[in-house]
């Protein structure tokens, strides 16, 4: 993940980012294409857990203070625990940078001579992740979850369930948790969990859709990893990846109260006309009816001794992208941080607005930078292409622009639009999204690639990957589009 070189068009001092892209030079073909990567980059770079937990959670007088993030959601600010009432102090987790949050806990409580007697948590390639003495990290599949993960899974509840009423159990959770921290409920097996799984994400059901099924066939998601650790004092720690920061929908809420109920996960499968493995609708079809006990809501005992703290989110890294993007001579304007739906349309809004700034100077006057966040979704339907939505994203981007008012007449380049799984993998693929100006792509191609949803190959082809490995953090994606100003202004 990382990368010598300085950045293009940018900063090359202390203060550049340390999440660099492969291949870059070859990437940065202007510099607006240096631009734009350095503001993906100090982005994701700001909501990494080894920045993120230092400044959110510190030990003074034996005190261990939590401070949450500014957040929508209902997540406790500031949270206080004095380390000498607890016999314990436990951790568990599950997400892509959990393994991350852990190894910076680890290291805010060293020298307090409360160090963490026990812990577990699920990621992925555990043998790449920093280790954490008393701390085992297991193996867990995203975003199908695998054999392995479920056994991870279990061992992360079997810890819960031992932890006892004087110990303070610290919870890690972190974006791609639904996956990784997966325990099937009975009668539902491993491999039934894994075809719900794939229809769910091919159907352009919405993430708190998925979550409200995922929940209901889980021994753990929905609040059920707090109840498993009670009468424990249980601490959430969350690194956001879900727009609004909805703290019942980031890994699927297993320390946090659930809204939804049996009855919504059995109309999300009506709404889409999945067809669910028997085993996944005879449990949703009992709890329905009352015969198998709800996740635990609000008010739930499960939650006498628990509190939840945002600790990041897409907005840590949208601000330090306006930063960088600031810091290098460009406007930046956040567009939103909660972009969602079909990522072939929001390509091509995020484009009519770029170049709305580059003939008229509005919604910002060149050079500009344009920054979003938030989750769009590739309905699959009967296509079977290869590609993420970041990927999809960069080349509805790079084909509205190449049709577009600046495509051919001599502003070509004025425009160029990046995307990024801020988590370093876009989709099922090993690319973190695409970058693209109106030259990148020939439109024929590019309009076939899309209605196939074949993003990856046509991006590959044309040297346009964005491509980090795994970053250790997940806050959504992240998209910067960088508009020059016209020659001579």
């Amino acid at each position: 993940m990382s990368d010598d070189s300085p950045p293009d068009g940018g900063a090359s001092d202390d203060s550049a980012p340390d999440v660099t892209f492969r291949d870059r030079d070859r990437l940065v073909r202007t510099p607006a294409h240096g631009v734009a990567l350095d503001c993906l980059a100090a982005g994701i770079a700001a909501a990494r857990p080894d920045r993120l937990i230092p400044s959110a959670v510190s030990v003074r007088d034996g005190v261990l203070r939590i401070e949450g993030s500014e957040t929508g959601a209902d997540a406790d600010r500031v949270g206080e625990y004095d380390l000498d009432d607890y016999d314990r102090v436990v951790l568990i987790g599950a997400g892509k940078a959990s393994a991350e949050v852990a190894a910076a806990l680890a290291r805010v409580l060293e020298g307090t001579g409360r160090e963490i007697a026990e812990g577990v948590v699920v990621t992925e390639d555990p043998s790449e992740r920093p280790s954490t003495p008393g701390v085992e990290i297991l193996p867990g599949d995203h975003p199908v979850p695998s054999d392995e993960g479920v056994e991870s899974a279990r061992r992360v509840l079997d810890v819960a369930e031992r932890a006892g009423p004087d110990d303070l159990v610290l919870a890690a959770i972190t974006g791609g948790g639904s996956a990784l921290l997966a325990a099937p409920a009975d009668p539902i097996s491993p491999d039934d969990l894994r075809e719900l799984t794939e229809a769910l994400l091919a159907c352009g059901a919405s993430i708190d859709e998925i979550n409200a099924v995922r929940k209901h066939c889980s021994a753990v998601k929905g609040g059920q990893l707090a109840r498993a650790a009670g009468p424990a004092t249980v601490a959430t720690l969350a690194i956001s990846d879900v727009i609004g920061d909805p703290l019942d929908i980031i890994a699927s809420g297993p320390t946090v109260p659930d809204p939804s109920t049996y009855a919504d996960a059995l109309a999300v499968l009506d709404r889409y006309d999945l067809d669910a493995p028997e085993s996944v609708r005879e449990r949703l079809d009992a709890g329905a009816a009352g015969e198998i006990a709800e996740t635990p809501a609000a008010g739930d005992s499960a939650f006498d001794r628990a509190r939840a703290f945002v600790v990041g989110n897409g907005r840590t890294a949208l601000d330090a992208a306006a930063d960088a993007a600031a810091d290098r001579g460009y406007e930046p304007l956040v567009l939103a941080a909660g972009v969602r739906g079909e990522a072939r349309d929001a390509g091509v809004t995020h484009v009519a607005i770029a170049e709305e700034c580059a003939v008229r100077g509005s919604p910002a006057e060149p050079p500009a930078v344009l920054l979003s966040g938030g989750e769009t979704t590739v309905t699959l339907g009967d296509a079977d292409g290869t590609g993420g939505p970041n990927a999809e994203f960069a080349a509805s981007a790079g084909l509205a622009l190449a049709e577009g008012p600046l495509g051919g007449n001599g502003g070509s380049s004025r425009i160029v639009v990046a995307s990024a799984d801020t988590d370093g993998i876009d989709g099922p693929t090993d690319a973190a999204g695409g970058i693209a100006d109106a030259t990148t792509l020939d439109p024929d191609v590019a309009r076939d690639a899309l209605d196939r949803h074949d993003a990856y190959p046509l991006l590959d082809e044309a040297g346009a990957l964005l491509r980090t490995g795994p970053t250790g953090t997940n806050v959504n994606d992240l998209r910067a589009i960088v508009i020059e100003a016209a020659d001579g202004e």
